[in-house]
């Protein structure tokens, strides 16, 4: 209760810190410390890519782990490597993938959906347009997240544009935070590896995300099963500091 509170209290941007969540490193008797993460809204996520990332960059800068690591989440065990300012996760297998899901909406511009569950579930539709900056991404991913067809856990959902075989440009609404997001790791993922299974992209892909981070995604395919899936990019830390929070 008092984690997904002070989540809650730090998310709010103008108000306080300003996150989409909050991390919370804690001891693991299996790897060398577990992951916890609490939404915006207090809700805690099984997992999430970005802050995999984030967190493995800063185990090592705090010495609790060293520069190959390994750490616990809701699931499952993830190893990482870090160097520098750039961050390397072996994410769990992906799974419950459901391709070309008919959806014949007005308002929606795709007439088939994709999903698949990086750990958490998501959404993705791949869209014709020349560039992603006119999609409606809060209405449309809102809308989404809440269908009956995603019920009743709901979903991330993600917009992509295959620009080639090696890049793609992303938006994602993220599940918790109830907002589009600048980057979304477990999202990038998702849509990397339904591309492939369409035999739209290649591996590794480049995910050009909203915030301007790109992420490379790398994973293999064999008889329809999606195994060895790494997500890399920038790990960054912006600032450290202390917060008195009235409790």
């Amino acid at each position: 209760m008092l984690k997904t509170k002070l989540a809650v209290d730090l998310c709010r941007r103008g108000y306080s810190v300003g996150a989409d969540g909050v991390l919370f490193i804690e001891p693991s008797q299996k790897a060398d410390f577990t992951m916890r993460i609490f939404n915006g809204d207090g809700s805690e996520a099984e997992t999430c890519g970005n802050a995999s990332r984030c967190i493995a960059r800063l185990a090592l800068e705090l010495g609790i782990a060293p520069a190959r690591m390994s750490f616990e989440t809701k699931s499952g065990v993830y190893r990482a490597s870090v160097q520098n300012n750039y961050a390397s996760v072996e994410m769990t297998d992906p799974d419950e993938m459901r391709l070309n899901i008919a959806f014949d909406e007005d308002w929606f511009p795709a007439e088939v959906l994709h999903s698949i569950c990086i750990g958490v579930p998501h959404a993705v539709a791949f869209l014709k347009e020349e560039s992603l900056k006119g999609i409606n991404v809060f209405g449309m991913g809102r809308t989404l997240r809440h269908h009956p067809l995603f019920q009743p856990a709901g979903t991330n959902v993600n917009f992509a544009r295959v620009m080639d075989r090696g890049n793609i440009e992303i938006r994602t609404y993220e599940r918790g935070v109830e907002e589009e997001t600048l980057a979304c790791g477990t999202g990038c993922a998702a849509t990397a590896v339904i591309a492939g299974h369409l035999d739209l992209a290649d591996s590794p892909t480049r995910m050009h995300t909203q915030g301007g981070l790109i992420n490379t995604i790398h994973y293999k395919i064999k008889d329809g099963k999606t195994t060895s899936l790494i997500l890399e990019g920038d790990a960054r830390i912006v600032y450290k500091g202390e917060i008195d929070i009235e409790i």
